[in-house]
């Protein structure tokens, strides 16, 4: 059975002061934290096991989720809390012992969305697999193109990372353990035709600044 590893070990630095007294997964959206939706709807999917990375504030977290017993599903933690957060690329890297050798998914602690999480995604000939939404208004040039399954660095019709992925973990196996961000990985194995990808058109939302927050809660 994949597993799935949420990202929540950022700074949150966008969003202060919110995030000074409580990490930024944490924050309520439709009255609940960030974080538990993505649980509900990972053990809703069929995920069992959830690894879960964590620095700035991480004891509240933990705290906060437990062991996942509440949702049936089993969390490890991937304890960035001496290190300092170690970005997307050195976190996926240090919890590979947690992830263990097959695919898995990862998707970033600080988005809301409709997107069903899929436990039986495989990869065909890449090594990552990437969910691209339209632009949203603060990242108007987007990150990505796509074309013909595969994601492309430049194109004519450019798409947002939506911060969720499914990723093989030979794609980090050369990389050093050490605070490295995902896009310049992901962009050297794009040249080489190794990621693909998918656009979602649904509900999807980045939480970065208390105005996104502000506004996601009115609506």
């Amino acid at each position: 059975m994949m597993k799935a590893m949420i990202l929540a070990a950022g700074r949150g630095e966008r969003i202060r002061p919110l995030s000074d007294t409580l990490p930024k997964p944490l924050l309520h959206v439709k009255g609940k934290a960030l974080i538990e939706w993505h649980i509900e709807k990972l053990a809703q999917n069929g995920f069992e096991e959830i690894v879960i990375n964590i620095a700035h504030l991480g004891h509240k977290i933990q705290e906060s989720l437990g062991d996942g017993s509440r949702w049936h599903v089993r969390i490890h933690y991937s304890n960035e809390q001496n290190s300092g957060a170690l970005e997307s690329a050195g976190g996926i890297k240090k919890a590979l012992p947690l992830l263990g050798d097959a695919p898995f998914l990862v998707v970033n602690g600080d988005i809301f969305c409709e997107y069903e999480f899929n436990p039986n995604f495989k990869l065909i000939d890449v090594f990552a697999h990437l969910v691209l939404v339209p632009n949203p208004v603060h990242n108007p040039t987007g990150d990505f193109g796509l074309k013909n399954g595969l994601v492309t660095n430049k194109d004519k019709t450019m798409y947002t990372f939506s911060g969720i992925g499914y990723y093989h973990p030979k794609l980090f196996e050369n990389e050093a353990l050490q605070k490295s961000p995902l896009a310049p990985l992901l962009r050297k194995n794009i040249d080489k035709n190794l990621v693909s990808g998918e656009v979602f058109n649904k509900m999807w939302h980045d939480i970065g600044t208390p105005q996104r927050l502000q506004e996601i809660n009115e609506n």
